[in-house]
Protein backbone atom coordinates (compact mmCIF):
# COMPACT_ATOMS: atom_id res chain seq x y z
CA UNK A 1 0.00 0.00 0.00
CA UNK A 2 1.06 3.23 -0.93
CA UNK A 3 1.73 5.31 1.64
CA UNK A 4 -0.62 9.06 1.08
CA UNK A 5 1.24 12.09 0.80
CA UNK A 6 0.75 14.86 3.02
CA UNK A 7 -0.58 18.57 1.57
CA UNK A 8 2.95 20.29 2.22
CA UNK A 9 4.70 17.02 0.81
CA UNK A 10 2.78 17.67 -2.33
CA UNK A 11 3.53 21.14 -2.49
CA UNK A 12 7.27 20.86 -2.24
CA UNK A 13 7.08 18.63 -5.19
CA UNK A 14 5.28 21.04 -6.80
CA UNK A 15 7.76 23.82 -6.26
CA UNK A 16 10.33 21.55 -7.71
CA UNK A 17 8.09 21.45 -11.06
CA UNK A 18 8.01 24.86 -10.89
CA UNK A 19 11.80 25.53 -10.53
CA UNK A 20 12.75 23.05 -13.52
CA UNK A 21 9.98 24.37 -15.83
CA UNK A 22 11.52 27.87 -15.05
CA UNK A 23 15.02 26.52 -15.61
CA UNK A 24 15.99 28.27 -12.51
CA UNK A 25 19.92 27.86 -11.51
CA UNK A 26 21.82 27.58 -8.49
CA UNK A 27 21.28 31.09 -6.69
CA UNK A 28 17.88 32.13 -8.11
CA UNK A 29 15.76 33.60 -5.44
CA UNK A 30 12.21 31.61 -5.32
CA UNK A 31 9.18 33.54 -4.64
CA UNK A 32 8.33 34.79 -1.44
CA UNK A 33 6.24 34.05 1.02
CA UNK A 34 3.03 35.85 -0.27
CA UNK A 35 3.82 34.62 -3.75
CA UNK A 36 4.05 31.06 -3.18
CA UNK A 37 0.25 31.20 -1.43
CA UNK A 38 -0.81 32.67 -4.45
CA UNK A 39 0.92 30.58 -6.79
CA UNK A 40 0.14 26.96 -5.25
CA UNK A 41 -3.10 27.97 -3.37
CA UNK A 42 -2.45 26.90 -0.05
CA UNK A 43 -1.77 28.56 3.69
CA UNK A 44 1.37 29.89 5.09
CA UNK A 45 1.66 27.11 7.24
CA UNK A 46 1.99 24.51 3.88
CA UNK A 47 4.22 26.68 2.31
CA UNK A 48 6.41 27.31 4.90
CA UNK A 49 6.19 23.28 5.60
CA UNK A 50 7.20 22.60 1.77
CA UNK A 51 9.78 25.07 1.76
CA UNK A 52 11.43 22.86 5.25
CA UNK A 53 11.10 19.97 3.57
CA UNK A 54 13.04 21.24 0.26
CA UNK A 55 15.66 22.82 2.54
CA UNK A 56 16.21 19.54 4.23
CA UNK A 57 16.52 17.90 1.17
CA UNK A 58 19.61 20.01 -0.14
CA UNK A 59 17.49 21.80 -2.89
CA UNK A 60 16.85 25.03 -1.22
CA UNK A 61 18.47 27.31 0.90
CA UNK A 62 17.08 30.36 3.35
CA UNK A 63 18.82 33.40 4.36
CA UNK A 64 17.35 35.83 7.17
CA UNK A 65 17.68 39.47 6.89
CA UNK A 66 18.27 42.54 3.88
CA UNK A 67 18.35 40.66 0.22
CA UNK A 68 17.27 37.29 2.54
CA UNK A 69 14.24 34.54 0.96
CA UNK A 70 14.73 30.95 -0.34
CA UNK A 71 17.14 30.14 -2.81
CA UNK A 72 18.01 27.22 -5.38
CA UNK A 73 20.82 25.26 -3.72
CA UNK A 74 22.68 22.18 -5.90
CA UNK A 75 22.52 19.54 -3.55
CA UNK A 76 26.01 18.51 -2.60
CA UNK A 77 27.60 15.02 -3.45
CA UNK A 78 28.50 14.01 0.54
CA UNK A 79 24.76 15.33 1.10
CA UNK A 80 23.22 13.02 -1.46
CA UNK A 81 25.34 9.96 -0.66
CA UNK A 82 24.40 10.80 3.35
CA UNK A 83 20.68 10.69 1.86
CA UNK A 84 21.42 7.82 0.75
CA UNK A 85 23.15 6.08 3.46
CA UNK A 86 20.23 6.63 5.58
CA UNK A 87 18.02 4.79 3.14
CA UNK A 88 20.33 1.63 2.81
CA UNK A 89 20.82 1.99 6.69
CA UNK A 90 17.77 -0.25 7.21
CA UNK A 91 18.52 -2.90 4.49
CA UNK A 92 20.59 -5.25 5.90
CA UNK A 93 23.15 -5.24 2.48
CA UNK A 94 25.85 -7.89 2.57
CA UNK A 95 29.36 -8.12 1.25
CA UNK A 96 28.18 -10.07 -1.77
CA UNK A 97 25.30 -7.05 -2.83
CA UNK A 98 28.56 -4.91 -2.72
CA UNK A 99 30.85 -7.20 -4.58
CA UNK A 100 27.96 -7.80 -7.69
CA UNK A 101 28.28 -4.37 -8.10
CA UNK A 102 32.26 -3.70 -7.68
CA UNK A 103 32.85 -6.57 -9.92
CA UNK A 104 30.99 -4.88 -12.93
CA UNK A 105 31.52 -1.19 -12.28
CA UNK A 106 34.77 -0.70 -11.22
CA UNK A 107 36.87 -2.46 -13.92
CA UNK A 108 34.84 -0.47 -16.37
CA UNK A 109 36.01 2.39 -14.25
CA UNK A 110 39.35 1.69 -14.21
CA UNK A 111 39.37 0.85 -18.50
CA UNK A 112 37.69 4.50 -19.13
CA UNK A 113 40.23 6.37 -16.77
CA UNK A 114 43.33 4.08 -18.74
CA UNK A 115 45.80 7.70 -20.10
CA UNK A 116 43.14 9.71 -19.52
CA UNK A 117 44.53 10.82 -15.82
CA UNK A 118 47.31 13.69 -14.97
CA UNK A 119 50.27 12.94 -13.26
CA UNK A 120 49.21 15.23 -10.27
CA UNK A 121 46.44 12.63 -10.17
CA UNK A 122 47.97 9.92 -10.47
CA UNK A 123 50.58 10.77 -7.96
CA UNK A 124 47.63 10.77 -5.33
CA UNK A 125 46.93 7.80 -6.64
CA UNK A 126 50.51 6.50 -5.74
CA UNK A 127 50.62 8.40 -2.51
CA UNK A 128 47.52 6.36 -1.10
CA UNK A 129 49.12 2.88 -1.95
CA UNK A 130 52.55 4.19 -0.37
CA UNK A 131 50.37 4.58 2.35
CA UNK A 132 50.08 0.82 3.18
CA UNK A 133 53.93 0.01 3.31
CA UNK A 134 53.60 -2.98 6.03
CA UNK A 135 51.14 -5.37 7.17
CA UNK A 136 49.09 -3.87 9.95
CA UNK A 137 50.56 -4.94 13.80
CA UNK A 138 47.40 -4.68 15.46
CA UNK A 139 43.82 -4.11 14.69
CA UNK A 140 44.12 -0.20 14.71
CA UNK A 141 46.39 -0.14 11.88
CA UNK A 142 43.93 -2.86 10.07
CA UNK A 143 41.52 -0.37 10.52
CA UNK A 144 43.40 2.51 8.75
CA UNK A 145 44.57 0.25 6.00
CA UNK A 146 41.21 -0.76 4.93
CA UNK A 147 40.19 2.95 5.21
CA UNK A 148 43.04 3.83 2.56
CA UNK A 149 42.86 1.25 0.22
CA UNK A 150 38.68 2.37 0.17
CA UNK A 151 39.92 5.68 0.02
CA UNK A 152 41.76 4.49 -3.18
CA UNK A 153 38.53 3.61 -4.89
CA UNK A 154 36.96 6.95 -4.25
CA UNK A 155 39.53 8.52 -5.29
CA UNK A 156 39.13 7.00 -8.93
CA UNK A 157 35.74 7.83 -8.60
CA UNK A 158 35.76 11.21 -8.19
CA UNK A 159 37.81 10.92 -11.15
CA UNK A 160 35.50 9.54 -13.59
CA UNK A 161 34.14 11.42 -16.56
CA UNK A 162 30.88 9.70 -16.48
CA UNK A 163 29.61 11.36 -13.01
CA UNK A 164 27.01 8.68 -12.63
CA UNK A 165 29.50 5.70 -12.76
CA UNK A 166 31.39 7.96 -10.52
CA UNK A 167 28.91 8.66 -7.72
CA UNK A 168 27.81 5.20 -7.78
CA UNK A 169 31.36 3.86 -7.04
CA UNK A 170 32.44 6.64 -4.18
CA UNK A 171 29.00 5.57 -2.13
CA UNK A 172 29.98 1.97 -2.74
CA UNK A 173 33.25 2.63 -1.47
CA UNK A 174 31.83 5.00 1.45
CA UNK A 175 29.55 2.59 2.52
CA UNK A 176 32.02 -0.27 2.67
CA UNK A 177 34.14 2.10 4.39
CA UNK A 178 31.29 2.76 7.59
CA UNK A 179 30.53 -1.48 7.22
CA UNK A 180 33.99 -2.43 7.74
CA UNK A 181 34.34 0.05 10.77
CA UNK A 182 30.82 -1.28 12.24
CA UNK A 183 31.20 -4.99 11.64
CA UNK A 184 35.05 -4.74 13.02
CA UNK A 185 36.24 -6.58 9.49
CA UNK A 186 39.45 -5.21 10.12
CA UNK A 187 39.81 -7.51 13.38
CA UNK A 188 41.75 -9.95 13.25
CA UNK A 189 44.27 -8.28 10.67
CA UNK A 190 44.34 -9.83 7.62
CA UNK A 191 47.88 -9.55 5.88
CA UNK A 192 46.96 -11.30 2.63
CA UNK A 193 44.38 -9.11 1.99
CA UNK A 194 46.19 -5.54 2.84
CA UNK A 195 49.28 -7.21 0.81
CA UNK A 196 47.06 -8.37 -2.50
CA UNK A 197 45.13 -5.19 -2.66
CA UNK A 198 48.30 -3.21 -2.48
CA UNK A 199 50.00 -5.13 -5.13
CA UNK A 200 47.10 -5.20 -7.34
CA UNK A 201 46.58 -1.13 -6.92
CA UNK A 202 50.10 -0.52 -7.40
CA UNK A 203 49.76 -2.61 -10.95
CA UNK A 204 46.82 -0.89 -11.61
CA UNK A 205 48.59 2.86 -11.26
CA UNK A 206 51.21 1.36 -13.99
CA UNK A 207 48.69 0.35 -16.39
CA UNK A 208 46.99 3.90 -15.62
CA UNK A 209 50.20 5.88 -16.64
CA UNK A 210 50.63 4.09 -19.66
CA UNK A 211 47.53 4.06 -21.23
CA UNK A 212 46.75 0.07 -21.19
CA UNK A 213 42.97 -0.23 -20.90
CA UNK A 214 42.94 -4.02 -21.22
CA UNK A 215 45.08 -4.54 -18.55
CA UNK A 216 43.63 -2.18 -16.64
CA UNK A 217 40.61 -3.26 -16.72
CA UNK A 218 41.50 -6.84 -15.90
CA UNK A 219 43.97 -5.66 -12.87
CA UNK A 220 40.49 -4.27 -11.03
CA UNK A 221 38.24 -7.34 -11.76
CA UNK A 222 40.97 -9.42 -10.19
CA UNK A 223 41.21 -7.21 -7.65
CA UNK A 224 37.48 -7.00 -7.12
CA UNK A 225 37.21 -10.75 -7.09
CA UNK A 226 40.39 -11.23 -5.21
CA UNK A 227 39.03 -8.28 -2.11
CA UNK A 228 35.32 -10.12 -2.13
CA UNK A 229 36.89 -13.59 -1.58
CA UNK A 230 39.09 -12.68 1.19
CA UNK A 231 36.22 -10.27 2.83
CA UNK A 232 33.89 -13.21 2.95
CA UNK A 233 36.60 -15.05 5.03
CA UNK A 234 37.57 -11.87 7.22
CA UNK A 235 33.28 -11.74 7.77
CA UNK A 236 33.13 -15.74 8.59
CA UNK A 237 35.87 -15.58 10.78
CA UNK A 238 34.30 -12.76 12.51
CA UNK A 239 31.02 -15.13 12.52
CA UNK A 240 32.87 -17.85 13.77
CA UNK A 241 34.51 -15.78 16.86
CA UNK A 242 30.65 -14.79 18.45
CA UNK A 243 29.73 -18.34 17.80
CA UNK A 244 32.14 -19.28 19.96
CA UNK A 245 31.53 -16.50 22.72
CA UNK A 246 27.69 -17.22 22.61
CA UNK A 247 28.74 -20.64 23.72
Amino acid sequence: MVAKKSRPVKVSEEIKTWVVDRDLKQGDRLPNEAEMIAIFGVSKGTVREALRILEAEGLISTRTGPGGGSFVNKVTVEHAKSLLANYFYFEQLSLSDFYQLRKILEPELAANLAGKLTEEQLNELDALTASLPEPAKSAQEEKEQHIASLRFHQCLAEFAENRLLGFVIAFMARSLTDLTVYRRLYDPPNHELAMKGREHQQRLVKALRQGDAGAAREIMASHMSVAEELMAVQEAELERRFISVDR
